[in-house]
């Protein structure tokens, strides 16, 4: 009997064992699940919750076994490694990709910054942007003014297999030098395993819009310091880009008005071979909103030819694209000057020693820019009329062969308004020959950028050297009192 009890004891104690090893297997199976990931709102006969993936539990103590031994994480592992996740500061980075691509200034590597099928609502468009090609447009034209963005104030937020960035940038135009500032929305999706921009909303500040951009009379007179700076390249495509779309040019010299890219080009073309340089002399400023002006009197200095020429200028900017233009552009002469150019007969006759010192240079170049633009030369020893710049030259690089030098014999003149008239009898000494050649002259002279220049020079020799004398003029100084039969007779 007492064996009998000993197998009963011995069967129930190996049960207990059992029993108890489940519990505890149970136990540490409970607790393991507090390290599950949350699978609210998934369905509970979802795989990764069944008990036919748990691996089996081998008799060993609750310390050697492993959770990955149960199968607790080994499809919500999975699971995590799909989802793409991003910090704040790698968020920020992705500006900065954006950023770099701008300063690259190609636009195709800007465009591939952006998703297959992005939108981007741009700040000076108000297309939407939805492919590669309309991105890569507008940044054809946004990378012409070398902008380069700073992020004043950012907030950034993270999603499942997304990220946002939103706030306030700053641009500085390296073209220009100007600061502009707007709001921005970046979204972000990872796409080929790469993060990119999926959407892109870029608006001006909208309190700019209501009270008008600001700016001060400084800044205002600083513009003009832009379109001087155009001029400066020679290029007159530059010059025309300072103009706004609609803009409207009336120039100094041209009778007419300019009113579009390829008018005001057409116009810089000629002026720009000038090399002009100009200074504000003068300035008076007044600001609106979103618009301001600046009028007043400017000096050029002509690099091709070293003259100074003052004009009256005045200037309206309107602010377009993110930076000022130049809307109305009115430039004209200086009204006195119209008045006729004061000038005494003594300096009419000094005009002569200017064209004479140019003879001394012995530069036929020299000698043709003392005449007018639409000067006529009938010169001495040549029967073909001299109309045109290059014909005057002509001329005289044969006669300046003889290193001639004149000297005015007999003067008179003529003063008219803004012009003035001297003829009469020169002699040339011909420094090659000793030669002294005398000749009949007449010169015309017209006020023309600011100086003298000779409109109409005639150079003939003297006639009875080659026709015999001509009968001599009465002249009242000259009368002859002879007596004729006891009386007086007056005889020329």
């Amino acid at each position: 009997q007492q064996s009998q009890h000993s197998a009963i004891y011995a069967k129930f104690c190996k049960s207990a064992m059992k029993f108890a090893t489940t519990v505890v297997s149970l136990s540490f199976l409970y607790r393991a699940s507090a390290f599950v990931p949350n699978t609210r709102g998934i369905s509970t006969t979802s795989p990764a919750l069944t008990i036919s993936n748990f691996t089996p539990i081998r008799s060993r103590s609750s310390t050697d076994i492993s959770s990955t031994e149960l199968g607790l994480f080994r499809r919500g592992a999975k699971k995590a490694e799909a989802i793409d996740t991003i910090t704040s500061k790698e968020v920020r980075a992705l500006f900065e990709l954006w950023n770099s691509a701008l300063a690259t200034g190609d636009s195709r590597i800007v465009a591939n910054r952006y998703v297959k099928n992005p939108v981007l609502l741009p700040t000076v468009s108000d297309q939407p942007r939805t492919d590669y090609a309309s991105v890569k447009d507008y940044f054809d034209s946004f990378l012409l003014k070398k902008p380069q963005g700073k992020i004043l104030d950012g907030n950034i937020h993270i999603g499942d297999g997304w990220a946002s960035d939103s706030g306030i940038y700053e641009f500085t135009m390296g073209a220009t030098g100007d600061k502009v500032k707007a709001r921005y929305t970046y979204n972000y999706i990872k796409e080929g395993g790469v993060w990119k921009i999926q959407h892109h909303h870029s608006s001006v500040m909208p309190e700019e819009v209501a009270l008008g951009k600001a700016i001060t009379e400084d800044e205002v007179r600083g513009l003009f310091s832009l379109w001087n700076n155009a001029l400066a390249t020679l290029d007159p495509k530059q010059v025309a880009s300072r103009y706004a779309k609609k803009g409207v040019l009336l120039p100094t010299v041209s009778d007419v008005p300019r009113t579009d890219f390829t008018s005001i080009e057409d116009y810089f073309v000629n002026f720009l071979k000038l090399k002009p340089q100009g200074e504000i002399l003068e300035s008076h400023v007044t600001i609106g909103k979103n618009w301001c002006q600046d009028a007043g009197i400017y000096e050029f200095t002509m690099g091709a030819t070293r003259k100074k020429v003052k004009g009256r200028y005045s200037f309206i900017y309107v602010y377009e694209d993110g930076e000022w233009k130049i809307s109305h552009h009115h430039s004209s002469v200086m009204p006195e000057g119209t008045i006729p150019k004061a000038i005494t007969a003594e300096e009419v006759r000094n005009l002569f020693q200017l064209w004479n010192g140019a003879l001394a240079t012995l530069d036929p170049d020299a000698v043709a820019r003392r005449y007018a633009k639409s000067a006529v030369l009938l010169p001495t020893v040549s029967d073909v009329p001299r109309t045109d710049y290059g014909l005057i030259k002509d001329y005289f690089v044969g006669f300046l062969t003889k290193k001639p030098q004149g000297e005015i014999l007999e003067s008179n003149v003529t003063i008219g308004h803004n012009w003035c008239q001297d003829a009469g009898i020169y002699e040339f000494t011909m420094g090659a020959t000793g030669d002294k050649v005398k000749g009949r002259y007449s010169f015309v002279y017209v006020f023309e950028d600011g100086e003298w220049k000779i409109a109409h020079h005639h150079s003939s020799v003297m006639p009875e050297a080659y026709l015999g004398p001509a009968p001599k003029p009465v002249v009242k100084d000259s009368l002859i009192k002879e007596p004729v039969n006891g009386e007086e007779r007056v005889f020329a």
